[in-house]
């Protein structure tokens, strides 16, 4: 499954100065892959993201006081096929976080678990190719009582969010290009104080979290054996302020980003049901976001609750 199974799941775009979580390569909630009825597709993913540079709103800098920002995670993620045309998807990471200078110790834990819910309503045939559109539900929310002012060695945000996604795929004999829209409704986080100034002072420890949209574009090869694909996204906050100068981020800071990457996903085909898959991604631009150099390594294995067991990589498995 993929950094699109955000880890799935995006982990709902969780991205804080570079502790992003980016799910591995196979179906997942932004793609135009489904799992056939009865099967059900479950791995790990080690990913690890590293950032020596960020944008302190639109100032790019280093900070000798953190030096590199790494994260560390293995994910578990899943897909279940309730039919060809309705699936149901988790994601769940343990984050590991470290900076290599400085005096502020990185964070181990539980992040956010995602459950997704996307379902094809339609796949017909439109000029050379077929046309394949997809609607994709999901929540994510903290499975773990970690730190959320903390940034940017913190695990996550804290917030539950809710996402609802459109997707479009057009494949032409085996190459494709797929498209995806989301908007993120975010909820209050919690702090560990009872007061605290953004643009103005708030004397709660309630922080309210602007809501973001995220696009996705992809182009690449789709077969039975493997798919490889180019993709380009951006996740853009409704709102929030600046990081101010030489401070630390904060929860419901702006944080927008454009990333583009290479995704590669194989099917073993001397062990039937086997996948392996592998990404990287990169950030191009950004606001209070670092500057990251993503990696993602993945094995998926698929369980059929039938006789046959059927996994492949085309929009649609009727």
């Amino acid at each position: 499954m993929k950094p699109s199974l955000k880890i799935l799941l995006y982990a709902l775009a969780s991205s804080i100065m570079g502790v992003c979580w980016y799910p591995a390569q196979a179906q997942t909630d932004a793609d135009a892959i489904m799992m056939a009825k009865r099967n059900f597709c479950v791995g790990a993913v080690y990913g690890y993201s590293s950032w020596d540079h960020y944008w302190e709103g639109t100032l790019k800098r280093n900070n000798e006081n953190l030096g590199t920002v790494s994260t560390q995670s293995v994910a578990v993620m899943g897909n279940y096929g309730i039919s060809s045309k309705l699936n149901i998807l988790f994601g769940i990471p343990y984050i590991q976080t470290k900076a290599s200078a400085g005096t502020l110790h990185g964070l181990k834990g539980m992040q956010d678990l995602s459950l997704w819910v996307k379902y094809m309503p339609v796949e017909t045939d439109l000029g050379a190719g077929t046309l394949s559109l997809y609607g994709v539900g999901g929540i994510s929310f903290p499975v773990s009582n970690y730190v959320v002012d903390f940034l940017p060695l913190s695990l996550g945000l804290g917030s539950t969010n809710l996402t609802l996604r459109a997707i479009a795929d057009y494949q032409v004999g085996d190459f494709f290009a797929t498209a995806s829209g989301s908007y993120v409704v975010r909820s209050n986080t919690t702090i560990d104080r009872s007061s605290y100034y953004t643009t103005e002072m708030h004397y709660t420890n309630k922080v309210s979290m602007p809501n973001a949209t995220q696009y996705n574009v992809r182009l690449g090869y789709r077969t039975e054996r493997m798919i490889a694909e180019a993709m380009l996204s951006n996740w853009t906050t409704q709102g929030g302020f600046d990081i101010t100068r030489n401070n630390m981020p904060f929860p419901s800071n702006r944080m927008n980003m454009t990333n583009a990457g290479l995704a590669l996903k194989y099917n073993v085909k001397a062990v039937d049901g086997l996948a392996l898959i592998a990404n990287t991604s990169y950030t191009l631009a950004g606001r209070n976001v670092g500057q990251a150099t993503s990696f993602n390594g993945g094995v998926f294995y698929i369980l059929a609750f039938h006789a046959t067991k059927k996994d492949s990589n085309k929009p649609a498995q009727n």
